[in-house]
């Protein structure tokens, strides 16, 4: 995916779809459904299309996983339902299970947020920065040796910001908004995701 067409702004798209799941994470009497998380999270693919061939397995592994959610929400209507359906079978930890493809899409958003958080106090026009600190936070802890330098070496083809808000169809002003809104809004979702494993005595470290 490389980013919106003429006109379309993708992160404009991001910021808002997570300012909904954001009363859902925050309203503590009904479950967050699965089919609106799944679409939201469908939004960011776009960014790590754009982040180039150090995020390639990220992008590849994200799309696939929030597409497996997106087919289970035409049967199960909430992530809490998901969870328990795997709870149930003994699968939570299976490859494949929806239970372990939530947490995979999970650390994707928060990758996200990380990477959005260190723009937007890195001074110049490299994301190398950034991006180097959002992956190590996230991801590196759960890559092997192979990998991790695969994605050092990748950092080097990284665009640049300027490029990056190019791509997004945003200049430096606005980009910041919505950033600051993703930031924002994704913090309560992925809390909620977390707590879910939690509260179920199944880790997120795994």
């Amino acid at each position: 995916m490389e980013g919106g067409g003429v006109g379309e702004k993708p992160l404009r798209r991001i910021a808002e779809a997570f300012e909904g799941l954001a009363e859902a994470a925050n309203c503590k009497t009904a479950s967050m459904e699965v089919a609106p998380f799944s679409r939201a999270c469908s939004h960011v693919s776009v960014l790590f299309g754009c982040l180039g061939i150090a995020f390639k397995f990220a992008e590849m592994d994200y799309v696939a996983k929030v597409e497996d959610l997106s087919k289970a929400s035409d049967s199960i209507s909430t992530l809490h339902s998901l969870l328990e359906l795997d709870i149930q079978q003994d699968s939570v930890r299976q490859a494949g299970s929806h239970s372990r493809n939530l947490l995979r899409v999970k650390r994707g958003l928060d990758m996200v947020k990380i990477l959005f958080e260190q723009i937007l106090v890195t001074d110049g026009n490299s994301l190398r920065d950034p991006a180097s600190k959002a992956y190590a936070k996230v991801f590196a802890p759960h890559h092997g040796w192979a990998i991790r330098k695969a994605v050092a070496a990748g950092m080097y083809a990284l665009p640049t910001k300027a490029q990056l808000l190019k791509k997004l169809n945003e200049d430096e002003a606005s980009a910041k908004i919505q950033m600051e809104s993703y930031i924002r809004a994704s913090t309560p979702v992925i809390v909620y995701i977390e707590e879910l494993f939690n509260s179920r005595q199944l880790g997120i470290d795994w």
